[in-house]
């Protein structure tokens, strides 16, 4: 199960994101994300699973400018693979929908 809680200010949008990120969750994340402040946060400390479509979702975020703060460092490591063996970017990424 997937939790998100959204603090936002006049400068950040940060979302807090507890338990387990998969494919079905994404849009409640690109939704959650949208609109408001240029600066926008993913708090991934909470997080305690993922499967490949939320690593490809995390990874286009980061390339679009999202920080990804408290990243577990299995999920890192995922993204940093994807990347290097050029991963399907079948998943749209926070701005697209």
């Amino acid at each position: 199960m997937l939790r998100i809680e959204k603090e936002t200010d006049p400068c950040v949008t940060r979302l807090l994101l507890s338990g387990r990120i998969q494919a079905e969750g994404l849009d409640c994340i690109k939704s959650a994300l949208s609109g408001g402040c240029a600066l926008k946060v993913l708090d991934l400390r909470e997080v305690t699973l993922v499967d490949l479509s939320a690593v490809r979702f995390l990874s286009r975020c980061e390339e679009e400018g999202v920080e990804l703060t408290g990243c577990p460092p299995y999920v890192r490591q995922w993204i940093l693979r994807e990347r290097a063996e050029g991963g399907d970017r079948e998943t749209a990424g926070p701005t697209s929908g």
